[in-house]
C-alpha cells in the first residue's frame, strides 16, 4: 500500500486483529478508546450536505472513512438506545423563535458566529462521522429562544452555552451571558424582539469559564454596574478564578482550545461537527464585570428584582467557582454546568487544574436532596431542560453515580498498582449509566478522565524508573528512527498499522519520525491520514476536533489561536497581585540570572505600596509594611493599577508614561525597563503536531 492510497483511498481493506469492543474498536488491544467507543450502524450517508466550501474543502483534503470505522458504526449499532427519542422531544420543546440567519457579525463585519455553516448536519448520518456524535449534533445545533416555563427564558446556538433569562418585577435577570459581546447582545435582541423591550435589572455568572461571563458588555454596562442599577452575583472567588485561568495560561489555552473546539476547522461531514456541549465557541470580544455580590455558602437566598433564589456553592465541581441554585416560585432548578447532557470533563483537553470527581459528586447528591423533590424543571447552561420531577431526579442521580463509579473505581485500580494509561483501557461503565444518552462521553471522556483522577491523586510519574527521565519528544523520535531503521523503516511499520486499522499504533509511530524530521511530508501525510480515521469513529466531539485539527495542520500548516484572547476588558480585572504574579511568569529566567532590581510600586486608589525584587530569574512581590525597615528601593513608581497594566502588559510605552507624568518616578526610572527587557511574549502560535 503507498501513500497515495491512504491518501486518497483510507486504505480500504480488511483488518487483521481487528475486534470490537463496547468501548471501542482499533485493532488488537484497543479495548477503551471511550471517547472512541459505543457506537452505532450507520442508516444511511447524507451525501447532500450544506456546509459549502468548508465542506468541500475538507473532502477534497481529506481520506474517506476506512472499512474498520464504518464496520466499527455497523457492529455496535444493537447497543445504542435510538429509539430513545425524548432528548429530540425535550430539545424542541418551548421553541418561540430562531435567529435568521443565524450569523452574527462584529462592528467590522467579521463573522464572529455562524451556527448555519452546520446546515448539513440533518438527515442520516455519514460514515465519517460516529452516530452517536451525529445524534449529538443533531440535538446541539437547534438554535432560538425556548420558553422552560412561563418566566424562564433560554437562547441556545447562538455560542457554545447558553444564555438564560428570567422575568422579574420590574425587568429581567440574565443568567450566563454567552463568550462574546456580540453574541450575547444578539440573544438579548432576539428575546427582546418577542418578549418585550424589558431592562436587564442583574446579572449571575453560575461560574468562572469564559462561556458565562465573556459577554457581559453585550448585554449590561459598566456604568450599570458602577451606579448600582444592575447588581451581578457569582459566587466567591469568581473574578481570581475567571482571571488566573484565562490570563496566566492563556495564551497556551487559548492555542489548545483551537484544537478542542475546531473554531478553526472546515465545517462538513469529514470536518467540524460540534464541540459535544455546544456547536462551537464564538470568535467575537471577551468582556468581563466583575460581581458586585458575592454568594458565600449554600442556603444562602437572595431576593432580585423580586424573585426568590436559593443558592448551593459548589467549588471544585466543574470549575473551582460555581454554584446551582433554585427558583422556588417556579419550582425549577439550574444545575450552571454540573449536570448536563454528557460526560463532562475531569481534566479538560485545552488544560486547566483537575476536577475533583468525589467532590462532584457529593455536590451533586446534595443538590437531589436540596431541589430535586420540590422541583418541575431543571435546565443548565449547556443543551436543554429535563422536566418532571422523575426523571431530573434519575438525570441527577445517573449523572452523579457516573463521576463517582470513575472515581473510586480509578481508585481501587490504582491502588492495586495499575497506571492511569492503564485504567482507561480497563474500565467499563455499568450498562444503566452506558444506555443514557446524557452520560456518553460527547465533551469528557472515560478514558481521560480516568487518567484525570489519577493524575490528581498520583501525578504525572507512573512509578516505573524507566518513565522517570525520558527523553524529550525531538531526542527520543531521533532514537525510536534510528531503532526501528530509518525512516523507510518507521514508514513500513506506520503503513501496516493503516492497514490493520491500528490507527493509535500508527500515528504513535509516524511521531517519532515526524519529531525527529518535521520535513518529511510521506510521514505527516500518512500520519494526518491516521489522525482523520481517528477522528471519523470518535463519539467524542473534542477528541474529532483534536484528530481533525491535528490533520489540518499537517497538511496546511499551523492554524494559529483563532479566537481572540486576553481581552482588554478581561486584562483590565487584573489585581495588583495578579499583574505581578502576570510578570512573574513571563520573567526570563536565564536573561535575568545576573539582575537585581528592587522597585517601590505606589497605587493611590489603594492606599498600599508593593515591593518588588528580581533576583535569581525570580520575581517576587508583597505589600511592604507600615514599619517596613528593609534596603531602600532602586526606583519608586506611583501610578494607578489601570496604569500599571498598560505598561506590563505592553499596552503603552513605559517612556512615554513617564514623560507625560502618568507614572511619577523617584530614583532610576531605566529600572523599569530592564524589567521589561527580561519579560518574554508569549506566543499564540506554537506548535502541537510538529517541533
Amino acid at each position: 500500500m503507498t501513500d497515495e492510497d491512504l491518501t486518497n483511498t483510507g486504505g480500504h481493506r480488511k483488518p487483521r486483529g481487528f475486534r470490537v469492543s463496547r468501548r471501542g474498536v482499533f485493532g488488537v488491544g484497543a479495548a477503551a478508546l471511550a471517547a472512541v467507543g459505543v457506537g452505532a450502524a450507520v442508516a444511511g450517508c447524507d451525501s447532500d450536505s450544506s456546509g459549502g466550501s468548508a465542506a468541500e474543502q475538507t473532502t477534497k483534503n481529506s481520506v474517506d472513512p476506512s472499512d474498520h470505522i464504518v464496520d466499527q458504526h455497523k457492529q455496535a449499532q444493537s447497543s445504542l438506545p435510538f429509539n430513545d427519542t425524548q432528548d429530540f422531544a425535550d430539545a424542541d420543546k418551548g421553541f418561540i423563535a430562531k435567529l435568521e440567519p443565524d450569523v452574527v457579525k462584529d462592528a467590522q463585519g467579521n463573522t464572529v458566529w455562524d451556527n448555519d455553516s452546520f446546515g448539513f448536519i440533518q438527515g442520516s448520518c455519514p460514515n465519517s462521522v460516529h452516530p452517536s456524535l451525529w445524534r449529538q449534533s443533531q440535538l446541539v445545533v437547534k438554535e432560538g429562544l425556548y420558553e422552560v416555563v412561563p418566566g424562564i427564558y433560554q437562547v441556545r446556538g447562538l455560542d457554545l452555552s447558553n444564555m438564560t433569562i428570567i422575568e422579574g418585577k420590574t425587568g429581567i435577570i440574565v443568567i450566563d451571558p454567552l463568550i462574546s459581546v456580540e453574541t450575547a447582545k444578539a440573544g438579548l435582541d432576539l428575546y427582546r424582539a418577542h418578549r418585550g423591550d424589558k431592562p436587564v435589572t442583574a446579572m449571575i455568572y453560575t461560574h468562572c469559564h469564559v462561556d458565562h461571563f465573556g459577554g457581559a458588555l453585550g448585554v449590561i454596562t459598566a456604568e450599570d454596574v458602577s451606579s448600582g442599577r444592575v447588581p451581578v452575583y457569582a459566587p466567591t472567588g469568581f473574578t481570581e478564578h475567571a482571571v488566573e485561568e484565562n490570563i496566566f495560561a492563556g495564551t497556551a489555552m487559548a492555542r489548545r482550545s483551537a484544537y478542542m473546539y475546531g473554531a478553526a476547522l472546515p465545517r462538513g461531514e469529514k470536518g467540524m461537527v460540534g464541540a459535544g456541549l455546544g456547536m462551537t465557541t464564538s470568535t467575537g470580544m471577551v468582556s468581563l464585570i466583575p460581581p458586585t455580590h458575592d454568594i458565600t455558602h449554600t442556603g444562602q437566598e437572595e431576593t432580585i428584582d423580586g424573585v426568590r433564589v436559593v443558592f448551593q456553592v459548589t467549588p471544585g465541581t466543574e470549575a473551582p467557582a460555581e454554584m446551582n441554585f433554585y427558583f422556588p416560585d417556579f419550582r425549577a432548578m439550574c444545575m450552571a454546568e454540573n449536570a448536563t447532557h454528557t460526560l463532562h470533563n475531569l481534566l479538560t483537553l485545552r488544560g486547566a487544574l483537575v476536577r475533583d470527581a468525589h467532590v462532584w459528586s457529593q455536590y451533586l447528591t446534595e443538590t437531589i436532596n436540596m431541589f430535586a423533590g420540590i422541583s418541575d424543571v431543571a435546565f443548565a447552561s449547556h443543551h436543554w431542560p429535563t422536566w418532571g420531577g422523575d426523571k431530573l431526579t434519575e438525570w441527577l442521580t445517573l449523572q452523579r453515580d457516573t463521576y463517582a463509579y470513575l472515581h473510586d473505581q480509578t481508585l481501587r485500580l490504582l491502588n492495586q498498582g495499575y497506571t492511569g494509561i492503564e485504567i482507561a483501557e480497563m474500565i467499563q461503565m455499568p450498562p444503566a449509566i452506558e444506555q443514557k444518552w446524557y452520560n456518553h462521553g460527547y465533551y469528557g471522556s472515560v478514558s481521560h478522565d480516568v487518567k484525570a483522577v489519577y493524575q490528581r491523586y498520583m501525578g504525572w510519574f507512573d512509578g516505573n524508573p524507566a518513565h522517570l527521565w525520558e527523553h524529550p519528544p525531538v531526542e527520543s523520535g531521533k532514537r525510536h528512527v534510528e531503532a526501528m531503521g530509518g525512516a523507510s523503516g518507521v514508514l513500513k511499520v506506520a503503513r501496516k498499522a493503516y492497514s490493520d486499522g491500528d490507527y493509535r499504533w500508527c500515528v504513535q509511530v509516524l511521531n517519532y519520525l515526524i519529531f525527529a524530521d518535521p520535513n518529511n511530508e510521506k510521514a505527516k501525510m500518512l500520519q494526518a491520514s491516521a489522525f482523520e480515521q481517528l477522528a471519523y469513529g470518535s463519539e467524542n466531539a473534542t477528541w474529532r476536533n483534536f484528530y481533525l485539527s491535528g490533520a489540518y495542520e499537517l497538511r496546511n500548516g499551523n492554524f494559529g489561536t483563532p479566537t481572540k484572547a486576553n481581552s482588554a476588558s478581561m486584562i483590565s480585572a487584573l489585581s495588583v497581585d495578579q499583574v505581578f504574579d502576570s510578570a512573574a511568569f513571563l520573567v526570563n529566567g536565564p536573561k535575568a540570572w545576573d539582575l537585581n532590581l528592587v522597585a517601590h510600586w505606589i497605587i493611590p486608589e489603594e492606599n498600599k505600596t508593593y515591593r518588588t525584587e528580581l533576583r535569581n530569574g525570580v520575581l517576587i512581590h508583597y505589600v511592604v509594611p507600615a514599619d517596613f525597615k528593609g534596603p531602600a528601593p532602586d526606583a519608586t513608581f506611583t501610578l494607578s493599577r489601570l496604569e500599571l497594566i498598560a505598561v506590563m502588559t505592553g499596552a503603552k510605552e513605559i517612556v512615554k508614561e513617564v514623560q507625560s507624568g502618568a507614572i511619577k518616578v523617584s530614583g532610576d526610572a531605566l529600572k523599569l525597563k530592564q524589567l521589561k527587557d527580561v519579560m518574554d511574549k508569549p506566543n499564540p502560535n506554537f506548535n502541537i503536531v510538529t517541533p
